[in-house]
């Protein structure tokens, strides 16, 4: 099999990506999910996302497509990168295992229906947060939790955001 199609096959639907999982698991290894938009891969998306395949055996990316990065409101321009290219640089990184997509505001069905094994989130998050209207609030660690999962948060990398990184550009 081609090195391209090896990062094709890393990019699921969602029905499949639970097959996926649910074979991993049963096989005792620890499947850590996480969700982001990842517009523009930086350096602190890799090292939050290296650190999180750290915490178990498969990691899981659920990524925004590009009507839901949009109806977060972050900038008329955004997503900078369509969500197929997005895909596929994600997929190429060795340490993530699956890719998906979701396409409302927050990921708690994919969650749901993963049901991974530890939920990671990144340190402006709070995983003690009970509170589902706050802002630090985790969506789906309640549920993880239920089910006798983990919620973890890592450190963000200073100075790294695509933000920071656009503002930069046009300067």
């Amino acid at each position: 099999m081609s090195k391209l199609q090896q990062i094709k096959n890393k990019i699921q639907t969602l029905d499949e990506a639970a097959k996926i999982v649910k074979q991993w698991q049963d096989a005792g290894e620890k499947v850590v999910f996480t969700n982001g938009c990842f517009d523009i891969l930086h350096k602190g998306h890799v090292t939050y996302l290296a650190k999180s395949a750290d915490l178990g055996d498969k990691l899981v990316v659920a990524l925004n497509t590009d009507q839901s990065v949009k109806a977060q409101g972050k900038s008329p321009d955004r997503p900078i990168n369509p969500e197929d290219a997005r895909l596929m640089v994600l997929a190429s990184l060795s340490f993530i295992d699956l890719v998906i997509l979701f396409d409302h505001d927050t990921p708690l069905k994919e969650i749901v229906t993963l049901q991974p094994d530890v939920l990671v989130k990144g340190a402006d998050y709070d995983p003690n947060e009970k509170d589902e209207f706050s802002k630090k609030y985790i969506v789906g660690s309640k549920e993880v939790r239920v089910l006798g999962g983990k919620v973890k948060v890592i450190d963000l990398v200073e100075g790294y955001s695509t933000t920071n990184i656009l503002a930069k550009s046009k300067k």
